[in-house]
């Protein structure tokens, strides 16, 4: 339903975030609403990176005037008809013909809170552009990989990362500005959290980003092991890229565990904001166990966290949040740390 009291479409919202609608639904009322409206406006950027049947240049150019119309650089309106009507989601095509109405409602929040979301975004959109220059001519048939771990540690940034940073810029402002936390401390693991999810994510779609062209295991770590991005479309190739692969997932295992150290600093009675934080965090540890057996380079292999595994997660964390032995056990690798 509409939140009455900002307009922001949690219809919108509930059908395009699956997931994320889930955390934004716990969140205290004071940074719900700019959450929810700085999502909305990273999956419309997303969106627009992903429709592939468009020309790469016609995306690079509607993703820079929304980015002016984000910064508040331009007032010419935005016409997406063009990408909206290439969604295969009737959410997707929403999402787009709705952008007015989220770029309208950024304008309502106060400045502060505004200019951390323009901020945020401004970063997502600029991977979101790397991103599509670096494969603007990547095919099954023409691999492209990022080059080093520094290429692969900037996209984490750009794309998820930065968010927890906004994340805990947002929670500062609006909720505990005067709580004595160690702000040096949330950011750098705010950061951290945030890497690791993306890294989760690029870890499962591996198969799926190989055959549109696109290899996000950087190609000198491939080499040294004696394999190319192309190499990796044959699933018999699983066993050479294993301990590649593992060495991936426990550097994603260990940016979760800071994002679990960051979630436990967050001060105790903001039970909403660690609930939130907890969710995502316990989804991707579990994604990383179902990550660790079978072949990665299986194409028919969807690893995906069922309902019924998420449902268990939360009445866990809901039932274990007042009693820290329990909740510290909550997270594998912490080793029952409050």
């Amino acid at each position: 339903m509409e939140d009455s009291s900002s307009g922001l479409p949690a219809d919108l919202l509930r059908q395009v975030s699956r997931s994320f609608y889930l955390t934004l639904r716990v969140l205290p009322a004071a940074i719900r609403q700019q959450m929810g409206l700085a999502y909305l406006l990273a999956r419309t950027a997303d969106t627009i990176a992903d429709t592939q049947v468009v020309p790469a240049a016609q995306r690079l150019q509607a993703l820079q005037a929304l980015r002016e119309r984000i910064l508040g650089h331009s007032s010419t309106p935005l016409h997406l008809n063009e990408l909206a009507r290439h969604q295969g989601l009737q959410a997707e095509w929403r999402l787009l013909q709705r952008i007015e109405e989220s770029l309208a409602l950024l304008e309502q929040f106060p400045s502060q809170d505004r200019q951390c979301i323009r901020e945020v975004l401004a970063l997502i959109t600029s991977g979101q552009e790397l991103d599509l220059n670096r494969f603007v001519e990547a095919s099954r048939d023409r691999i492209v990989a990022l080059n080093t771990d520094d290429e692969l540690d900037d996209y984490t940034y750009r794309v998820a990362g930065c968010v927890g940073e906004f994340w805990t810029k947002m929670c500062r402002a609006n909720l505990f500005h005067s709580a004595p936390v160690d702000d040096d401390f949330l950011l750098a693991n705010g950061v951290r959290f945030g890497k690791g999810l993306q890294l989760v994510n690029i870890l499962r779609d591996l198969p799926r980003d190989l055959r549109q062209g696109r290899c996000y295991l950087p190609g000198d770590r491939l080499w040294a092991i004696g394999l190319t991005p192309f190499d990796l479309l044959e699933p018999a190739n699983g066993p050479r890229l294993r301990p590649l692969y593992d060495a991936y997932l426990t550097q994603a295992e260990e940016h979760l565990t800071a994002g679990w150290l960051y979630t436990n600093a967050l001060p105790r009675w903001h039970a909403r904001v660690r609930l939130a934080c907890a969710w995502p965090l316990l989804i991707g540890i579990k994604t990383l166990e179902k990550l660790r057996a079978g072949n990665a380079l299986a194409p028919e292999l969807h690893i995906k966290v069922t309902r019924a595994e998420v449902r268990s997660i939360v009445a866990r964390t809901l039932l274990f949040q007042f009693w820290p032995p329990a909740w510290g056990r909550l997270f594998p690798r912490s080793g029952g740390r409050k």
